[in-house]
């Protein structure tokens, strides 16, 4: 794979992204691409790190679409279009490279109706894109997509509270817990053992701010 794939990819990658929703956005997948290649870095299997680049920059550019209901799947999608700008680009690349770049796409979804990802290059992409939704970064990134899916569906996703720790009435939504629940199913989700240390790091600072959060609800007894 020539060494120009990576800018390539980049600004192949890049319009896809102009109407996508901060969650989901190029920021978010330039993201993806320095902690995934971050993460190949520790690992002692061997990466195809042109691979892993690609397939960061093109795992969600699907994403705009589907929010809008003109796709069903932004996985499914996006490998097919992926697969399409690969194979017209004027670049020595093998079906082997393309198929391999196409199968993180696939397999980087948490959703059941996703394949697992079977190679190095899909465990660490799949580990890095849920590690986004951990730690300081993650909380904002996860109240980013409930508004996300609020603004989808026309109505309140979730509050931004914690019931068990109020003298209100409970609402009839999820509260801040949400996040922890998301952030809990991605980290026992993570394939490589770099991603783990990372997300147990990562954790720890959650429960912190979880923790703290309570308490600045519980106005009181805050000095």
């Amino acid at each position: 794979m020539p060494p120009e794939l990576g800018p390539l990819v980049r600004t192949l990658a890049l319009p896809y992204y102009e109407d996508a929703l901060p969650a989901h956005d190029s920021f978010h997948a330039n993201r993806v691409r320095d902690l995934s290649l971050r993460l190949a870095n520790k690992c002692e299997t061997s990466v195809d790190r042109d691979v892993l680049s690609a397939a960061a920059w093109l795992h969600d550019i699907g994403r705009p679409r589907e929010r809008t209901g003109e796709i069903d799947d932004h996985n499914e999608w996006g490998a097919s279009e992926a697969t399409a700008l690969l194979e017209t680009e004027e670049v020595e690349m093998t079906t082997d490279q393309i198929d391999a770049i196409t199968h993180c796409i696939e397999a980087h979804s948490i959703r059941s109706s996703s394949p697992d990802p079977e190679t190095i290059e899909a465990k660490l992409l799949f580990d890095a894109d849920k590690l986004e939704a951990t730690g300081a970064r993650g909380i904002v990134r996860l109240a980013c997509i409930v508004g996300e899916r609020s603004g989808r569906t026309g109505e309140k996703h979730a509050v931004i509270d914690n019931s068990t720790v109020t003298d209100l009435e409970a609402s009839n939504h999820p509260d801040v817990t949400l996040l922890r629940e998301w952030a809990a199913e991605r980290l026992e989700k993570l394939y490589t053992a770099p991603g783990g240390r990372l997300g147990e790091s990562r954790w720890q600072f959650m429960n912190e701010f979880f923790t703290r959060f309570d308490s600045e609800i519980g106005v009181d007894g805050e000095k």
